[in-house]
């Protein structure tokens, strides 16, 4: 079966499910009865007794029962259904599918596993399956910094749509859109998996040319000597697939920040100094700066890791903020250094709304509640309510669609129960009866969703229960009705 027909044929099912139980309206009423949709045992890509145990017992702390369910699918996703762990060299090796599409993206698999990092020091299986990611991802950063995405064997062809890009075809290479994230967040799975687990067998010396390498590359993409090596075009219908000017971006100056030619949605950037992704890099490095002095034994990568932080951090101070109208000081979501601003934001990490998510700052940081009001409004271009809901989206998925991944961040960037108890209510009634998230959903009809099987959304519910269940017990304890 193709996947279009897949896909087809998974709606079509939901479909009929919703019909029965007295047609869409019907399911928020029927909610507690929302299918325990796992595949079966055997069929199960990987088990971790810790994940195992953990989901009962979050479960006994929920008072929702459709809520309850939905964490049931959704937490224990990416080791269902997306994850293929053998070895390399005879060390671990893990490859990461996003869902319905196989290729292992660098952001995606990194965000995919990342709930699972708490319980990685009791469960040696699920350490050594983060470990084999840990060191896939260095060899796909060694085999091109700038490619997104990359495919099963290092030796395959580009993903079908990608065939023909005008850009440096090499095998192994899944789609080459230049993202800052994406190295980003290898940086933060491997840091967050040495301080979850102090484990430092990861981080040999291919891993620290790999960490190298991204410090290089960012360099090359501050553009101070011209525009760098990577050019991408592609023959598209679809304006935000492509680059302009030969494939280098539209034009900015370097200030210091770090050029970004696409967005976490895979979308190209307007303006190529993109703000969030930046602060992401400010962190990121600071992280590469701890793993690099106390875990990798480089005191080198630790200095230039940090230099280069405290050069995009100063440069995001002078160049990364605007002024609305209304608000006063906010962070831009995309500037060009000569006062050109996108005032905006879109549903995917890094983006305005999850910056405390990514430890860029804290909840309660005044510049950042100012832009955060701003961005949950109609003042956002991509802001949408309706009658299934309310959310941040993406011009990846066109207007009115909302991402569930973007109530999850609202959620989980939220200071109050009322604001955070309605984002659950929003995620448990708008999986069109699946009982898992989705990539988008129309903002008056949850019926008309995108993706039935993308994992990152699935397991980012989950640690917002999981993080609830820490942080907001009552909350979580209550009926939501």
């Amino acid at each position: 079966m193709s996947e279009m027909s897949r896909r087809d044929w998974l709606k079509g099912a939901w479909a009929a499910w919703a019909l029965a139980q007295g047609g869409w309206g019907g399911v928020a009423a029927a909610a507690a009865e929302l299918p325990h949709a796992r595949p079966a045992k055997g069929d199960r890509h990987f088990t971790s007794a810790a994940v195992e145990a953990l989901i009962p017992r979050m479960q006994r702390k929920m008072g929702d029962a459709a809520l309850a369910t939905i964490f049931e699918n959704c937490f224990p996703n990416t080791l269902d259904t997306t994850v293929f762990a053998g070895s390399y060299e005879g060390k671990p090796d893990t490859y990461v599918v996003t869902g319905d599409i196989d290729a292992m993206w660098l952001r995606d698999s990194s965000a995919q596993v990342w709930p699972y990092l708490p319980l990685a020091k009791e469960d040696a299986r699920l350490r050594e399956l983060i470990e084999g990611l840990i060191r896939r991802q260095a060899r796909m950063i060694l085999l091109d910094p700038y490619a997104n995405a990359f495919m099963r064997d290092e030796k395959a062809a580009p993903l079908s749509w990608a065939v023909n890009d005008k850009t440096e075809q090499r095998p192994g290479v899944g789609e080459r859109k230049w993202e800052v994230d994406s190295l980003c967040y290898t940086i933060r799975l491997a840091h967050g998996y040495w301080r979850a687990t102090g484990d430092t067998r990861p981080f040999d010396a291919r891993w620290k040319e790999a960490a190298w390498t991204i410090v290089r590359t960012f360099r090359v993409q501050q553009r101070k000597d011209g525009p760098g090596p990577y050019t991408f075009q592609r023959e598209s219908a679809v304006p935000s697939d492509t680059l302009p000017l030969s494939g280098f971006g539209n034009p900015a100056r370097p200030v210091g920040m770090i050029f970004s030619m696409f967005r976490p949605s895979d979308d190209a950037c307007i303006y190529p100094l993109f703000v969030p992704a930046n602060l992401f890099a400010v962190v990121s490095l600071r992280h590469l700066a701890e793993l690099a002095a106390h875990a990798a034994d480089d005191a080198k990568l630790a200095a230039e890791a940090e230099a280069l932080a405290a050069e995009v951090e100063r440069a995001l101070a002078q160049f990364g903020r605007t002024r609305h109208a209304q608000l006063g000081e906010i962070w831009a979501y995309e500037v060009d250094g000569y006062g050109n601003a996108l005032m905006m934001d879109d549903a995917g990490a890094p983006g305005l709304l999850s910056l405390p998510y990514l430890e860029c700052c804290g909840r309660d940081d005044a510049l950042y509640r100012r832009t955060r009001q701003l961005v949950l409004s109609e003042a956002n271009e991509y802001f949408f309510r309706g009658k299934a809901g309310a959310g941040v989206g993406s011009p990846h998925e066109g207007l009115n669609m909302i991402w569930p991944m973007g109530i999850v961040y609202r959620a989980l960037t939220a200071t109050d129960d009322k604001e955070i108890g309605q984002c659950l209510r929003w995620l448990r009634d708008t999986t069109a009866g699946t009982g898992f998230m989705h990539e988008s959903f129309q903002k008056d009809d949850a019926a008309n969703f995108t993706r039935p099987w993308f994992a990152w959304a699935n397991t980012l519910f989950g640690e917002l229960v999981v993080r609830l269940a820490a942080e907001r017990p009552a909350l979580l304890a209550s009926s939501l009705e």
